[in-house]
C-alpha cells in the first residue's frame, strides 16, 4: 500500500504539529463528568475548571486551569466590548447578537442584516466563512425553504456584521478587517488583554476567520466577572450601586461602560446570544444577572452579578458535559441551582427510555469556603 503523497507545506505543518505535541506537556485534566448506563460508567469526560472571586483571585480549581487554551466563541463578549469602546452603538438585541453564536433563525439572520444596513453595508462585506444555520430546527427549516450555506446564516454573522460596522464608524477599511494588523483587530487584542489581565499565550484563527488568542481559564473567568459585575452595577442589582454612582455630572443618567452595555444586552436578549433550546440561553433566563457564553471544543464561561466567575474546558471537546460541569461549580459557589436542574444533567437513553445519566463528578471535593 502506497503512502499518500503530501505537498511539502502540508507535510511540514504536520511534522511541526507532531513535534509540538511530543515536546509540550499536555494539560493535566481531571475527570469532571461521567455517563452511566444502568449503573455502569460508560464514558468519562476530563477537563479543567476554575472559579474566581470578584477581584480575580482563585476560589476553586480542578485540573489545569492555567494551561493555555483557545476560548473560541466565548471570546465574543470581550470582542463586543472592544467594538462598543470604538463607538459601536446598537439596540440591545443587536448588541447581544454581536456577542452571539446564534442558531441561524429568522431573528438572527434579520438582525445581522439590520446591523449591516444601519451602516450602509451589505452581506458582501462580511468576511466570515459560510455555513448552514447552527440550530437543528433552524437548519431543517432553512433547507426546506431551499436555502444553502451562506455567511449570513453562519453562527458568527452578528459579530462579523458589527466588526464591519465598527470599521465604518471609525473610517477604517472594511476590506481586510480580519487581518491581525488591522486597527480593529489590534483594538480587540488590546481589549482582551486588558479584560483577562494576561497577554495572549498563543495566536491562531477561529473557524469563522477571526484572529483567535489563547488564554488561561483564569484569565477568561476574570474577563467575564468584570462584564457581569459592570452590568449588575449598571442595573442597580448590587449594594455598591446607588443614585450617585449612576448619575453624570450634569444630573442625567451616566453612560454605560462598554462592559455593562454588552452584559446587559446579553442578559436582556439571551435568545439572540444562542437560541431556543440552547442551554446558554436557558441559563441566562433561569439565572437572571448571569452572563454566559459557550465556545466550540467544550468551553463554557459564566460571570455572576457579584463579579465571581466560572470557566470550564472539556478536554475532549465534547459539548454535552460542558453545562453539567458548570452547574456543579455554580452549586459549589452557593448559587441556587434548583432552577437549573433541566440543564444540570443529561439523560442517557436506551430504546427511547432513560437508562442512565450524564452528570458531574465530585471534582470539587473541598468546599469553596475552605479554599479561600
Amino acid at each position: 500500500m502506497r503512502t499518500p503523497a503530501f505537498p511539502a507545506a502540508r507535510t511540514a505543518a504536520r511534522d511541526a504539529a507532531a513535534e509540538a505535541v511530543t515536546t509540550r506537556a499536555l494539560p493535566q485534566h481531571e475527570p469532571l463528568a461521567v455517563a452511566t448506563r444502568d449503573g455502569l460508567p460508560e464514558s468519562i469526560h476530563y477537563g479543567s475548571v476554575i472559579a474566581t472571586a470578584a477581584d480575580g483571585s482563585t476560589l476553586a480549581t480542578a485540573g489545569d486551569p492555567l494551561a493555555p487554551f483557545y476560548p473560541r466563541s466565548s471570546l465574543k463578549p470581550l470582542q463586543a466590548v472592544a467594538m462598543v469602546r470604538a463607538g459601536l452603538e446598537l439596540p440591545a438585541e443587536l448588541l447581544a447578537l454581536t456577542a452571539a453564536s446564534h442558531s441561524g433563525g429568522v431573528r438572527h439572520r434579520n438582525g445581522a442584516l439590520r446591523i449591516l444596513e444601519l451602516h450602509g453595508l451589505s452581506p458582501s462585506d462580511l468576511g466570515n466563512s459560510t455555513d448552514l444555520p447552527y440550530g437543528v430546527s433552524e437548519r431543517e427549516a432553512w433547507l426546506r425553504s431551499g436555502g444553502h450555506a451562506t455567511q449570513l446564516t453562519q453562527n458568527c454573522s452578528g459579530k462579523h456584521a458589527s466588526m464591519a460596522a465598527t470599521c465604518v464608524i471609525n473610517g477604517w477599511p472594511v476590506k481586510g478587517y480580519l487581518d491581525p494588523s488591522h486597527p480593529l483587530q489590534q483594538l480587540v487584542a488590546n481589549t482582551v488583554t486588558e479584560l483577562t489581565g494576561e497577554e495572549p499565550l498563543g495566536l491562531s484563527t477561529d473557524g469563522c476567520g477571526t484572529p483567535l488568542f489563547a488564554h488561561t481559564l483564569r484569565g477568561m473567568a476574570r474577563g467575564f466577572g468584570r462584564i457581569a459585575a459592570a452590568s449588575s452595577t449598571a442595573s442597580g442589582n448590587t449594594a455598591s450601586s446607588n443614585a450617585a454612582a449612576n448619575t453624570s455630572d450634569d444630573g442625567g443618567p451616566a453612560p454605560l461602560s462598554a462592559e455593562a452595555a454588552v452584559g446587559l444586552a446579553m442578559q436582556q436578549h439571551p435568545d439572540m446570544v444562542a437560541g431556543e433550546r440552547r442551554d446558554v440561553t436557558e441559563l441566562m433566563r433561569l439565572a437572571p444577572g448571569m452572563v454566559a457564553k459557550d465556545g466550540f471544543e467544550g468551553v463554557q464561561l459564566v460571570g455572576l452579578p457579584d463579579g465571581r466567575a466560572v470557566a470550564v474546558k472539556i478536554s475532549d471537546g465534547g459539548d454535552r458535559a460542558r453545562m453539567p460541569v458548570t452547574v456543579r461549580v455554580l452549586e459549589a459557589l452557593g448559587v441556587d441551582t434548583a432552577p437549573l436542574a433541566g440543564i444540570g444533567t443529561v439523560p442517557v437513553l436506551g430504546g427511547g427510555h432513560q437508562v442512565g445519566l450524564l452528570q458531574a463528578t465530585d471534582f470539587l471535593s473541598t468546599p469553596v469556603n475552605e479554599v479561600l
